[in-house]
């Protein structure tokens, strides 16, 4: 047991503080034992919403824990504490606070040499308890806590006092009015340090962002939830206006950001805040000026959204920092005492750039917003040029950088591409170009397109122009035009992954700021597949930089290589479906496959991309394609599958829907047909594209592999739904495209409720029993309240929501912007219809805002698949065809009847599988995090299935809800409505 509660007593309050977690705990372990008890545990990341839990917390501290030793006082017979206003004895002692506190960072120093000084009746027993204590004398004992502070125990009440004050004098009742101890005042030091903890407690962390370089679409929801995320955690947020123009002119240029200053931010283009290029920066006289600004408003944390040029200039200025400092001190600028709160500056990048040229991350902010309208204008383009039967050379940007290119000609279908990382061979590509697109006409192609990226040139460094591609089609005697797309790439709202990858990062680099220590290298954040990273940021710039020199010393192998995982891979496969499909990689006649393809289920905007890109790398590599025509029922009732041409599928690029057929039928209908034609057929592997039903039908022929032998060829399933509710992966095809469809939606359905100042749309999205749609619509629209299958809808969450909608509404105060959303999932309730949950809140609200539904129905399903589905679909296509392969060499070298069923007996008349884990390979390609595998259905179905509400287990998406809760104000307003109806 520890010394009873009653047993310490000393100066009112003391706050000490650490950077360890160990030492922290240790700590209040320490003080555990010396009696105190603790009042109030509070955790910034917990409870940082909360206004009554953080009251009176430092802005600075991550985690605090209150501890208290309550005062000596008069108690009575039964050992109760008399309250003191019926006290026969007035006395009690003073108690004492501690406030324990865990930071990230460097931990502010206390006063060197200074011990607190405790009253204490129990000298004997805290001697017991700590062996180590040293005993100055009868009267004082000292010890040391966990963190180096001398922490002391005296026997008396007052520094003044000659004589050790007993327990009783405060206990038991008297008739004496002794002067009051609790009056005492706690000597100079105890005051000195009280000052030095609150001032510490007072200093707020600022945190400044600003956007550099180019512009790009997704920038402000960028510095959006930059300071919303700072503001929710208890910072002050700056936006820095013009860049690093503004950096250096400071004044009206550093402006603190407040809530509802980034409203409607989300679905604005460009940056807001402006971004300028800025020559005296590149001047230390310069930097240091930037620095001064930022002291002066009290801001030691930076960050900046732009390309590498924008954070190499950043990362100089973090470097510099320290020096620049000591010249404003050494100038007479800022005093040493003024300047030691800003040692060191925090600095954190976020890539802003369409040209997705930065080492280290799959995309950045603005890059598939700039792909996705590219393609659109191609697409444009496209329809008139079949028309006219011409040739379209369309120059797009990309200085050093081919990846808009690269991925505009997969997702376009374009004939040829011009790139600075696989520069075109000197005085040869003229002669490719032309066999190219002529080869491409003959098997029956109307019009050709070449994409050309602004950088691009040949092997001896020779910039190839729009017009230099033009002449040569012209010399084929095609009628060519040159269309260059310029700025209108970087025009325009952002893409729905743009505005979750800013989103996201921009939370992310607040947390960042938080975490970072001096000696932490500045993180770039990034992504990579589908989770948010964090690298160096100058080791990232570095190898960014060095692609461009790679390319000047035309080592292009190298350049090419160093670009993100995909890079490579998806040039591979332009090549592979493009370029090389004159039968130039086709396989030995026995290792030739024929490939069943088919769609199962409701319509995915993807299919006909994946179907396509599937296609053409059979055709390339000596393969025989099947669509098997309208799903498994097409097949059981008229048994047609239907051998693919080239020219078949070369258009089904951008074209939404299913052009084979697709319905909710599944295989086991009648699987014995099923087999038969699979068997008159003869399939080495089947491609499954589709959601829970062809999920569901990929089991079942895996589990009739003993009854039909025909079904152990391998089998893979690509996920293409809307609900994105297949088990064991995040992305399905077609989810981006409905969700770009939706974004657009509730931009104008947003629009349409801030023109009238007070209106609230409940948006009504599909899903199915799965979330995800209804979680990521409602972060990246800014929606107060999302409405899930994973979060059932009941009375008290409504009646909470119309709180919140109240709230919101009260701080308007007839600004733009100010129209509310709320999103519900199809299957959130089987009670609370969309048009109920409207009718309620419309009912209650009283007439203080109108309340209106929306239904996008069938239209989040169809329209032309996204540029990243259109691209995304033909990497997991070419992926699925490696897999099929692969399974099927490992049959090599078997009879033609063993071939088939994959097994043989022994001379016992024993089964023996000729192929090793054949379980495996039945399987579905899955992302998770940074990581695309296939798993085997069987494994897949077995942990990860929720068969009954047809969806995986894991709710991947848990994030989205959380970041959007904050961001849309919903955890701060509904700590206002708690804090306003706790002190009604």
């Amino acid at each position: 047991m520890g010394l009873a509660h009653e047993a310490c007593y000393g100066v009112a309050f003391r706050s000490v503080v650490t950077n360890s977690v160990e030492l922290f705990k240790e700590t209040i372990h320490f003080y555990h034992k010396l009696g105190f008890s603790t009042v109030k545990d509070f955790d910034k990341f917990k409870h940082g919403e909360n206004l009554l839990l953080s009251s009176g917390c430092s802005q600075d501290s991550i985690r605090e824990m209150w501890l208290e030793a309550f005062k000596l006082s008069e108690i009575d017979a039964n050992g109760f504490r008399v309250p003191q206003q019926e006290a026969d004895n007035k006395n009690q002692s003073q108690g004492a606070l501690l406030k324990v506190r865990f930071v990230i960072g460097e931990a502010p120093k206390g006063v060197e040499n200074f011990t607190t000084t405790y009253f204490s009746t129990e000298l004997d027993e805290v001697v017991k308890r700590f062996p180590k204590a040293e005993k100055v004398s009868d009267k004082l004992v000292v010890l040391t806590d966990p963190l180096g502070n001398r922490v002391g125990f005296t026997s008396f009440a007052n520094a003044l006092d000659t004589e050790p004050t007993s327990k009783e004098q405060f206990l038991g009742p008297s008739s004496q009015h002794e002067a009051e101890l609790a009056g005492s005042k706690p000597d100079a030091n105890a005051v000195k340090e009280l000052k030095n903890s609150l001032a510490r407690s007072q200093k707020k962390k600022k945190i400044a962002v600003m956007t550099s370089g180019g512009d790009s679409p997704g920038m402000n929801a960028a510095v959006r939830a930059v300071v919303r995320t700072g503001i929710h955690f208890g910072c002050d947020v700056y936006a820095v206006y013009e860049g690093y123009e503004g950096l250096l002119k400071g004044g009206k240029y550093l402006r603190q950001m407040h809530w509802e200053d980034v409203r409607g931010w989300l679905s604005e283009g460009g940056t807001l805040i402006g971004t300028a290029r800025c020559k005296e920066f590149r001047e230390r006289w310069g930097r240091k000026q930037a620095a001064y600004n930022l002291i002066s408003e009290g801001i030691d944390a930076l960050i900046v959204c732009g390309g590498d040029g924008s954070l190499t200039g950043a990362d100089l200025f973090r470097g510099e920092w320290p020096s620049l400092v000591a010249d404003l001190v050494k100038d007479g600028t800022f005093t040493s005492e003024q300047v030691e709160p800003y040692k060191n500056l925090t600095m954190v990048g976020l890539i802003g750039s369409i040209d997705n040229d930065m080492a280290g991350s799959d995309s950045t902010i603005g890059a598939f917003s700039a792909l996705g309208r590219i393609c659109e204008l191609v697409d444009y383009i496209d329809a008139t040029a079949k028309s006219h039967s011409r040739a379209f050379v369309v120059e797009v940007m990309g200085r050093h950088c081919g990846w808009l290119a690269l991925l505009a000609g997969i997702a376009t279908g374009a004939d040829y591409i011009f790139i600075p990382e696989r520069a075109a061979p000197r005085g040869k590509w003229q002669a490719e170009l032309k066999e190219v697109c002529q080869r491409h006409r003959q098997k029956g192609r109307r019009n050709n397109t070449v994409i050309v990226a602004e950088g691009a040139l040949d092997d001896e460094l020779n910039h190839i122009s729009a017009d230099d591609v033009k002449n040569v089609l012209v010399e084929l005697g095609l009628d060519a035009k040159v269309t260059i797309l310029g700025h209108v790439q970087r025009g325009g709202t952002a893409v729905a992954h743009d505005r979750l990858l800013a989103t996201l990062q921009g939370v992310d680099a607040v947390k960042a700021v938080l975490e970072m220590t001096p000696e932490t290298p500045s993180p770039l954040i990034g992504i990579l597949e589908n989770k948010i990273i964090r690298k160096p940021l100058m080791e990232s710039v570095e190898l960014t930089k060095s692609v461009a020199t790679d390319i000047e010393n035309k080592n292009f192998d190298k350049a090419i290589m160093l670009r993100d995982t995909e890079f490579m891979e998806l040039y591979d496969i332009f090549v592979s479906t493009t370029i090389k499909d004159d039968g130039s990689e086709m396989l030995p006649v026995t290792q030739r496959l024929n490939i069943g393809i088919v769609h199962v289920g409701a319509p995915s905007a993807a299919l006909n991309p994946a179907t396509r890109a599937a296609t053409l790398y059979c055709l390339s590599r000596g393969h025989k394609p099947f669509a098997i025509m309208n799903g498994f029922s097409g097949l059981i009732q008229t048994g047609q599958m239907r051998e693919l041409s080239w020219n078949d599928v070369e258009n089904w690029h951008n074209l939404g829907g299913s052009v084979i057929g697709t319905n909710r039928s599944l295989a086991d209908t009648d699987m014995g047909t099923v087999a038969y034609y699979f068997q008159k057929n003869k399939l080495d592997g089947l491609i499954i594209l589709g959601g829970f039903e062809g999920f569901k039908s990929l089991k079942e022929l895996r589990d009739n592999r003993e009854r039909y032998p025909v079904f152990n060829i391998p089998m893979v399933m690509i996920p293409a739904t809307i609900s994105n509710n297949v088990p064991g992966t995040e992305y399905s095809l077609g989810v981006d495209t409905c969700l770009n469809a939706l974004v657009k939606y509730t931009d104008e359905i947003k629009q349409s409720a801030s023109a009238t100042r007070r209106r609230v749309f409940v948006v009504e999205v599909q899903g199915g029993h799965s979330g995800f749609i209804a979680s990521f619509t409602g972060l990246v629209t800014g929606a107060v309240s999302v409405y899930s299958p994973e979060d059932q809808i009941n009375l008290p969450a409504i009646k909470e929501d119309l709180e919140l909608l109240c709230e919101n509404f009260r701080h308007d105060k007839g600004e733009n912007n100010n129209g509310k959303l709320l999103i519900r999932n199809e299957q959130a309730s089987n009670i609370y219809s969309t048009q109920l949950l409207a009718d309620i809140i419309a009912e209650s609200s009283k007439g203080n805002f109108g309340v209106r539904t929306a239904i996008p129905g069938h239209a989040q399903q169809g329209g032309m698949p996204s540029s990243k589905d259109r691209v995304i679909a033909s990497r997991y296509a070419v992926k699925c065809v490696n897999f099929l392969e692969e399974w099927n060499e490992r049959n090599k070298g078997n009879d033609a009847d063993t071939k088939v069923l994959r097994f043989q007996y022994d001379v016992h008349g024993e089964k023996k599988p000729t192929v090793q884990h054949e379980d495996d390979s039945a399987a579905v390609i899955c992302v998770n995090g940074s990581k695309v595998s296939f798993k085997p259905i069987a494994e897949l179905w077995e942990n990860e299935t929720n068969v009954a509400l047809r969806k995986g287990e894991d709710i991947h998406w848990k994030e989205f809800t959380h970041i959007g809760d904050i961001l849309s104000g919903r955890l701060r307003l509904r700590a206002e409505v708690a804090s306003r109806s706790a002190t009604a």
